[in-house]
């Protein structure tokens, strides 16, 4: 029996000092939601995670970017849809303007709206998204990440024009003969409005194919970004129920560890009854 050094008092020392640290890794692990509480414990699942981390955030923001083209080709449809409606009323107007019973007057009203209305689809050429004009004719990129070998990967969307140098809306009815004030005239400018009206239906099927094509990039790198995100999940989360029935079990085994070690401390008092 000695007393000078107490060996079960240094081993139960070790033991609760473990299972002491093990405990405070499953608090932390419960508190962050994290399955990795220090890199120590997984370099490569913590590497791997923050990669995919990182991937999930980029994605996150080229959806929001691909929503924003979204909105960007609704609102060219929403305004191309307002100048359909104003060609129809034209067309309308020129039909009436062609008949032989109306006298100059009468044509004079007719032109009088038909003109207001030409005015209107002008001014729609100069409307903008967010400072970026609609009807320019530019076509837009859009880039949607990069594959493994680091190339990028993105694809154009064209642009949309109602004023271009040979045809185009505004062009059409921009003509001279795109007047109401005879009968002549007013079945010239039938034609022209005919012919606008054409060039807008070739517009409104451009805008369609790119808010098509915009759609399905946008709904693909959703499923790509849960799918990464379930993964990441399985690396860097802790599974709560599992860790919970960790966190007891260290409970128990740091509570009876300090039971033990004071045990352990009391065994060399029984030195002094030999002494006595």
């Amino acid at each position: 029996m000695i007393i000078n050094t107490n060996i079960g008092s240094n081993t139960a020392a070790r033991i609760l000092a473990n299972n002491s640290n093990e405990l405070q890794k499953s608090l932390k692990r419960l508190s962050t939601g994290n399955r990795i509480a220090s890199v120590s414990e997984d370099a490569a699942g913590m590497a791997v995670g923050g990669k995919l981390s990182a991937e999930v955030l980029r994605l996150n923001s080229s959806s929001k970017n691909l929503g924003n083209l979204i909105s960007f080709t609704q609102t060219q449809d929403g305004y191309l849809s307002q100048i359909s409606t104003a060609l129809n009323r034209m067309s309308e107007l020129a039909m009436l303007a062609t008949d032989a019973t109306k006298n100059s007057s009468d044509r004079s009203m007719y032109d009088d709206e038909f003109q207001e209305l030409e005015k209107f689809i002008d001014n729609m050429a100069t409307k903008e998204f967010n400072g970026v004009s609609l009807f320019s004719g530019t076509a837009l990129s859009a880039y949607i990440g990069a594959d493994n070998s680091g190339n990028e990967i993105d694809f154009t969307i064209s642009g949309l024009s109602l004023s271009v140098s040979s045809t185009g809306v505004t062009t059409k009815l921009d003509e001279a003969s795109s007047v109401l004030t005879s009968v002549t005239f007013a079945e010239a400018a039938l034609d022209n409005v005919q012919d606008a009206i054409s060039e807008l239906a070739s517009l409104r099927s451009d805008a369609g194919t790119n808010l098509s094509r915009l759609e399905y990039e946008r709904d693909s790198l959703s499923i790509l970004r849960d799918n990464l995100s379930a993964a990441r999940s399985r690396i860097m989360d802790v599974d709560v129920a599992e860790e919970s029935s960790n966190f007891a079990k260290q409970q128990i085994l740091v509570q009876s560890g300090t039971a033990m070690l004071a045990q352990a401390n009391i065994l060399p008092q029984s030195a002094l009854r030999l002494i006595n």
